[in-house]
């Protein structure tokens, strides 16, 4: 049996091809590893998503690095490297959706049972 939502396993494939772009476009320095990072952060909370289908602040953390991943061209200034550049707004751009997508389920798991998130662990008083 599968576990977790086709986003996030689609996140997870998308980070992990953000991490390793550098591989193609061959840009290092800072902007190679923020998009490492970035990467790599996408896979972490697109894990936890996974194994937590109702915590939400995992989604937000992988909207928030597909936005900061489409925006890192313009923060530091490599749109004149056309793959790179490509490279980090189409990923950052298909990591917020999928982040938001997981955002929507995440909330409608929730909604549904409380449990599902970890902030709800503590048994309620009687």
């Amino acid at each position: 049996m599968r576990r977790g939502r086709w986003d996030n396993w689609v996140a997870i494939a998308a980070g992990l091809a953000l991490a390793l772009s550098w591989t193609w476009h061959y840009v290092l320095g800072l902007p190679g590893g923020f998009m490492m990072v970035l990467g790599l952060i996408t896979i972490l909370f697109s894990t936890i998503s996974i194994t937590h289908p109702g915590a939400i602040s995992s989604e937000a953390a992988v909207v928030g690095a597909g936005v900061l991943a489409f925006l890192l061209p313009w923060l530091l200034s490599f749109t004149g490297s056309t793959a790179a550049a490509a490279t980090a707004w189409g990923l950052g751009a298909f990591i917020a959706v999928l982040g938001a997508i997981g955002l929507l389920a995440a909330r409608a798991n929730r909604k549904r049972d409380p449990e599902l998130a970890w902030s709800n662990h503590m048994p309620e008083a009687a």
